[in-house]
């Protein structure tokens, strides 16, 4: 399974993007909030999401952890394909969909095209939960920096620590101090998981 792909961005759109590494050409699509954030750039990495069919291969890009980790969520949910999820990205936010699945906006869900009222109440039916879990006390997006937090959310998993009491921890550090390096947060976090 292909993680992200690094190379030379040949054409962007605001729907799809081509990217050469080693020679080959890659096809992604992309959202809206993706075509934002690289728009104007030659080069860099993309996340991939790789979706298998009998009759077709396709890729999606993002530009962030926490838009592919919200697309991821979206697929997951009977009925939600990956160019619905890719029309809600494009649409909305990741904080907006976030937002919207934990105070149980249906409405914000139905504005998207292609999304009706029975498939935006499943999404937030089925999302809630992991949507709690997945940005902890709801303020992942609040934050300026959220890669070094996400740096460090990982780190500190990886030392064998439950997300949920390093999503905490991390959340705390975070609003006492913003300005903080990966090292900085992971020593603080260390301190009081």
């Amino acid at each position: 399974m292909i993680d992200y792909i690094k190379g030379t961005f040949i054409q962007v759109t605001p729907t799809y993007l081509i990217i050469e590494t080693g020679g080959v050409g890659y096809y992604v699509n992309i959202s809206l909030n993706t075509f934002t954030q690289l728009e104007g750039k030659k080069e860099g990495n993309l996340l991939v999401h790789e979706v298998i069919r009998e009759d077709s291969h396709q890729l999606f890009g993002f530009a962030g952890k926490v838009e592919r980790d919200i697309f991821r969520l979206l697929i997951s949910v009977t009925g939600v394909g990956a160019g619905t999820a890719r029309m809600m990205l494009s649409s909305l936010n990741p904080a907006e969909i976030e937002k919207a699945v934990i105070g149980s906006d249906v409405n914000t869900l139905k504005n998207v095209k292609g999304i009706g009222l029975k498939t935006a109440q499943r999404i937030i039916v089925d999302l809630k939960d992991k949507i709690g879990k997945h940005a902890g006390t709801g303020e992942i997006f609040e934050f300026a920096d959220n890669t070094k937090r996400e740096e460090a959310l990982s780190a500190l998993v990886m030392l064998g620590f439950a997300r949920s009491a390093v999503i905490k921890a991390l959340d705390k550090i975070i609003r006492e101090n913003k300005n903080l390096t990966i090292e900085e947060m992971i020593k603080n976090a260390l301190k009081n998981l």
